[in-house]
């Protein structure tokens, strides 16, 4: 199912999508439904702006509930995606967190948070993901990590450490289950998401946002671009690898 090309060249894939309420993760579903897959979206929070706009315009979708930190909640939702579709050909793990916190006033429960949604979170899903892949001899796991991976930034310690060990999840898989499951990552500059929370920025501080040669923030749909191509056939030679649509904020 991975092969079929054309303009729905996901025609007849399951792809799973968290985070997929807001954001980076809603315009993921968005495209992949645009490209023909049955998408399943997943959110702590009831995704059903997303899901309405999919079926506004024809695509096809349904929405599960799903706090990706918590194991039980994840084996439900693979449960659910078992009984209704079946199988599973695509995931993308978009569900993330992102809090400000200087390393000497964090404490360990806040820290811990952090770690539970954006690396345990993506553990479990990927988990549960490539277990439905195996069974289908064939899939694509795409792993969203950020640019602070590379950079760092003081003050989200955490969340750079959650997002470093993203990219290191991603290589592992990749090894792991290749030739058959092609696992890879995205690592975005700053994108206007009600995550960065650019709308209650100051003005310096977004333009320190925006301070990357192509000078502005991105959008969640280029974001979803680089998605679809993953998850299609002219990304069938890519595995392990980190894919950065970051306005050149970090060159390789």
């Amino acid at each position: 199912m991975i092969d079929q090309v054309g303009s729905e060249e996901l025609l007849g894939n399951v792809a799973l999508v968290t985070g997929a309420a807001s954001g980076i993760g809603a315009a993921c579903a968005v495209e992949l439904a645009r490209a023909g897959a049955q998408v399943v979206l997943a959110d702590r929070a009831n995704p059903e702006s997303t899901l309405s706009l999919i079926r506004a315009h024809g695509g096809d979708a349904f929405a599960l509930v799903c706090d990706v930190s918590d194991e039980a909640s994840v084996r439900d939702l693979f449960a659910a995606i078992g009984e209704r579709s079946g199988r599973l050909h695509v995931a993308i793990n978009c569900a993330g967190i992102l809090t400000e916190s200087k390393l000497l006033e964090m404490d360990a429960a806040a820290f811990d948070h952090i770690v539970a949604v954006n690396l345990r979170g993506t553990f479990l899903i990927g988990r549960g993901a490539i277990g439905m892949m195996v069974r289908e001899g064939a899939g694509r796991m795409i792993n969203v990590a950020s640019e602070l991976a590379y950079l760092g930034r003081a003050d989200f310690s955490a969340y750079c450490a959650t997002k470093a060990g993203v990219i290191g999840l991603t290589r592992s898989w990749a090894r792991e289950f290749a030739p058959d499951i092609l696992v890879n990552a995205i690592a975005p500059g700053p994108v206007d998401t009600p995550m960065l929370g650019l709308d209650s920025m100051s003005p310096e501080w977004r333009e320190k946002e925006a301070d990357v040669p192509l000078g502005r923030v991105g959008r969640p749909q280029e974001i979803a671009s680089v998605a679809r191509f993953l998850a299609g056939p002219g990304a069938s030679y890519m595995t392990g690898q980190t894919v950065s649509p970051n306005g050149g904020a970090v060159m390789f």
